[in-house]
């Protein structure tokens, strides 16, 4: 734990930072604080030292870790936090965690995922130091029916949480995917268990993976056409470790507003569902069918309308929605 502190206290800081100021604060020795200091700078991070000024962080180095995290989070959020540098799904592990008892609000986020996972079966591609993937546990006093929903809050929630660190605000094809100019930055894949006499829900479990600093050519070719980056579309360089403090502190948000905020977040969604006014294909129990996004109906459906005008109602869990704009 002791580099973390560390390279909380550099990063937080303007300029140098005394050896002894380090050591002071985290009640080790110098020769400690030495040690961590070389291990970051094994780890990739430039830092500059100097008699009797101290250490300094020089530039910025993109990590996505527990110091980063700790630079910018309260250290007592921190301890229900996990960070890894690799995982086959953030969802699996954190579930492991939710089944020994892990409490609402447990964070895990990874570097990397090598089984990443999304809806229908789907693979999520995860690759080393270009995304934030991030999966944190609710128990909601809330039966499964109550909770159809929560996917669409999500995807609300990080709406704010990318406008809130880069600046740019993304549109939501509906149901779970954030889109930028017509290509897919971010999915989210929601999971519960339920008990199996009362059938309430012991946790739910919401996964967001967002592309930040891929370019086009990280994507495997038989995706590129479909997925970009945060940076890809806006030409700058994004801040993981601020990306994933803002997703932490909406999601911290979001299950401080289930369920009485329901109309706030049903607003945001209708506003920025990028599937209304266009036509659509979704496939329904094998059949493929073409339908009119019309609204979003006061329970995040989606309310089409088909070519011989006759109006319906989709739910997420019955249909895939497919674009004919581009992002499919």
């Amino acid at each position: 734990m002791t580099k973390n502190e560390v390279i909380a206290i550099l990063r937080k800081s303007e300029g140098y930072v005394s050896g002894e100021e380090i050591s002071q604060t985290l009640g080790i020795s110098r020769a400690a604080v030495n040690s961590a200091v070389k291990s970051l700078r094994r780890d990739g991070y430039d830092i500059l030292s100097s008699t009797n000024r101290g250490y300094k962080l020089n530039g910025y180095t993109d990590k996505l870790n527990t110091g980063e995290l700790l630079a910018l989070l309260p250290a007592r959020r921190l301890e229900s936090v996990v960070c890894l540098e690799t995982v086959d799904s953030t969802n699996n592990y954190l579930r492991t965690l939710a089944q020994n008892g892990a409490p609402d609000g447990q964070t895990v986020i990874s570097n990397m995922q090598t089984g990443g996972r999304g809806r229908l079966g789907r693979s999520f591609f995860s690759p080393e130091n270009k995304g934030v993937y991030l999966s944190m546990l609710m128990r909601p006093e809330s039966l499964p029916a109550e909770t159809s929903s929560i996917t669409a809050w999500v995807a609300v929630a990080m709406c704010n949480a990318v406008e809130s660190a880069c600046g740019v605000r993304p549109g939501i094809k509906w149901v779970n995917d954030l889109v930028m100019n017509g290509r897919k930055i971010c999915g989210i894949l929601t999971e519960m268990s339920l008990e199996n006499e009362t059938a309430h829900i012991q946790y739910l479990i919401t996964g967001i993976g967002i592309n930040a600093n891929h370019s086009e050519t990280d994507f495997p070719e038989d995706i590129r056409h479909i997925a970009s980056s945060i940076a890809a579309e806006t030409g700058r360089k994004i801040n993981r470790a601020g990306l994933a403090q803002a997703m932490i502190l909406e999601l911290d948000r979001l299950r401080a507003d289930w369920p009485h905020e329901k109309q706030k977040y049903l607003a945001a969604y209708r506003r920025d569902c990028i599937t209304l006014g266009k036509e659509v294909h979704f496939v329904q129990n094998g059949a493929e069918f073409i339908a009119f996004a019309k609204d979003i109906d006061d329970f995040f459906g989606l309310v089409i309308r088909f070519p011989d005008g006759r109006s319906g109602v989709l739910t997420s869990g019955e249909v895939s929605v497919r674009g004919l704009y581009g992002y499919v």
